[in-house]
């Protein structure tokens, strides 16, 4: 089963997301865990979780070059989340765009 982790400033308004990506994964069969998380514990979390992928919220985009960087030797790719699929908590677009990155990634 693959992790895909979303962090975001407190994880209130992305666990709603998470919620509606795990649904929809779970609709099509897909063997992956979607969580959200506040960014604060990111460190912490992805320490003792190891997930597969780490997802941005919109709101704290301006940490994307950071953790790249961070978790660039483990591996992980990371990506910022689409605002307007954020703020329409369109689940299949944000899930379909993850899946895709996540692909490319491992093509790398």
């Amino acid at each position: 089963m693959k992790k895909i982790y979303l962090f975001c400033n407190a994880g209130m308004s992305t666990s709603l997301v998470a919620a509606r990506m795990q649904a929809a994964a779970d609709a099509h069969k897909l063997p992956l865990d979607i969580q959200a998380f506040p960014i604060a514990s990111m460190d912490t979390t992805v320490a003792e979780t190891n997930p597969d992928m780490i997802l941005l919220g919109p709101q704290v985009k301006f940490k994307l070059a950071e953790t790249k960087d961070k978790y660039a030797d483990q591996g992980i790719p990371v990506s910022v989340i689409d605002a307007k699929d954020y703020g329409n908590v369109d689940a299949e677009r944000i899930l379909k765009r993850a899946l895709l990155d996540f692909k490319e990634s491992r093509g790398k």
